[in-house]
């Protein structure tokens, strides 16, 4: 137990390491803690906000929050998708020892990070009041709402850079970092959530700054730690100049990451949409269900991060076998661990839907929702492993191939016909989740067993 406990301050504390000549199950150790805390950090952004807004503020405010973060979503993909290229890229320079080409990689992942960001908060302070008009939004809402837009696009540069800085240190192997930095801009935004909304009186508003000074100061404490030194890159002043080839790398992989986010998005969208049309107790009890299980993976993500770190840095040191046994091994632990959580959730899903809300209908949508999606989690496990292992080696094309096949050729599909046709009901839909991702995940093996991923030049 002391040595678990040495390893896991180890892992929080950040130290630099060599993850193509550590023992794998310790280099995934090291590497999948911070990802992890990461990942829960990320997820308390939009919990702590919604809390503030909708306890002191009202209805209106928290519709404010939820019609533009509808259309940040799309700059979320895009950030999500240059962040997988970073890690991409990165990783291969650092598996290669070329600590020049991964300081430029980085310097270039902030180029392309700032021109988006900036050309995106520019356009969304300038047309705040037509995005939330677009998004359905009356006249009252606009009026009393559009400040809080116009501060949260103005903050697309912090937003963009958080996501992209981390995945450019997660490919260096700093996970601890890129950690710290999420932490430290929750505690921020928590502090001026308390003083801007309940004690200032601020509204939605305060909200706004609240979350845009936390991103700041985060993106602020990843430049200091990058441009302080790291013992996998080396950053000179004459990187910063913009590098056509590496900004086509970039933006090309980037582009496969954006893509993968979107047709999920979309996908869920639609199935909401088919679901509607049995009922708002339907619609909150899918909605409840859908949160408890994004939460409860986010280890699976953290865990997946690593195997796409641990992809790229292999893959540029010349050891492509060691690279597959690490995904395999991160697969399997991580099928173990969702194995667990669906029991879990098989046996106490009425005791955690019962939590969010007591309506009968709504527990017990809630609870078939809950049972039927973990029904697929095994698969589940060892496919989002796998995809993020080919987006680590810079094959972001063949995940977006395969979503686009299971999401929206089939998942849309099926639960139409579930639903509708075969009148299943909202259990259709359900259905149709956990036998798409499942689907999925034994397309991704085959594809991964092909080992094409191998010779991905990035």
């Amino acid at each position: 137990m002391r040595n678990f406990f040495k390893l896991l301050m180890q892992a929080i504390r950040g130290e630099e390491q060599n993850y193509t000549e550590l023992n794998i199950n310790r280099a995934i150790f090291l590497l999948s803690v911070p990802m992890i805390l990461e990942m829960v950090g990320e997820s308390l952004f939009a919990i702590v906000d919604a809390f503030f807004v909708a306890r002191y503020v009202g209805v209106e405010g928290v519709a404010t929050v939820g019609l533009t973060e509808s259309v940040l979503t799309l700059i979320y993909s895009v950030a999500i998708g240059l962040s997988t290229a970073a890690t991409a890229v990165v990783a291969r320079r650092v598996g290669e020892g070329n600590k020049k080409e991964a300081g430029l990689a980085m310097a270039q992942v902030i180029i392309i990070s700032l021109i988006f960001g900036i050309i995106v908060g520019i356009l969304g302070f300038v047309f705040a009041e037509d995005i939330l008009r677009l998004m359905g939004g009356d006249q009252h809402l606009i009026d009393n709402g559009a400040n809080f837009t116009r501060i949260i696009f103005a903050s697309s540069p912090s937003i963009i850079l958080l996501y992209t800085l981390s995945g450019a240190l997660r490919g260096a192997g700093d996970a601890s970092t890129a950690m710290r930095s999420i932490i430290l801009a929750n505690f921020i935004n928590i502090g001026m959530d308390f003083l801007l909304i309940p004690v200032m009186g601020m509204g939605v508003e305060g909200a706004a700054i609240a979350t845009t000074i936390g991103r700041t100061i985060g993106v602020i404490y990843q430049l200091y730690a990058i441009l302080r030194g790291n013992g996998n890159m080396q950053i000179e002043k004459s990187q910063f100049a913009p590098n056509g080839e590496v900004i086509k790398s970039l933006v090309n992989i980037g582009a496969g990451g954006t893509g993968q986010f979107l047709i999920q998005s979309a996908s869920w969208i639609f199935l909401t949409r088919i679901l509607s049309s049995f009922g708002s107790d339907v619609v909150a009890g899918y909605t409840i269900a859908i949160r408890i299980i994004v939460f409860t993976i986010l280890p699976s993500w953290g865990l997946s991060n690593a195997a796409s770190t641990l992809v790229g840095q292999n893959l540029g040191a010349g050891k492509p076998e060691r690279a597959e046994a690490s995904v395999w091994r991160v697969g399997l632990y991580n099928m173990g661990f969702l194995l667990l959580v669906g029991i879990i959730f098989s046996v106490f899903a009425k005791d955690f839907i019962s939590i969010f809300n007591d309506n009968p209908k709504v527990v017990d949508v809630g609870v078939v929702c809950l049972q039927i999606i973990c029904l697929g989690y095994v698969f589940f496990g060892y496919g989002m492993v796998i995809g993020q292992s080919l987006n680590g080696a810079g094959d972001t094309r063949t995940p977006t191939i395969m979503n686009l096949i299971c999401f929206w050729a089939l998942e849309i599909p099926l639960a139409y016909l579930f639903a509708n046709v075969f009148n299943w009901g909202p259990s259709g839909v359900f259905w149709s989740i956990a036998i798409s991702e499942s689907i999925l995940a034994v397309m991704a093996i085959f594809v991964f067993r092909m080992g094409r991923w191998k010779t991905k030049q990035v």
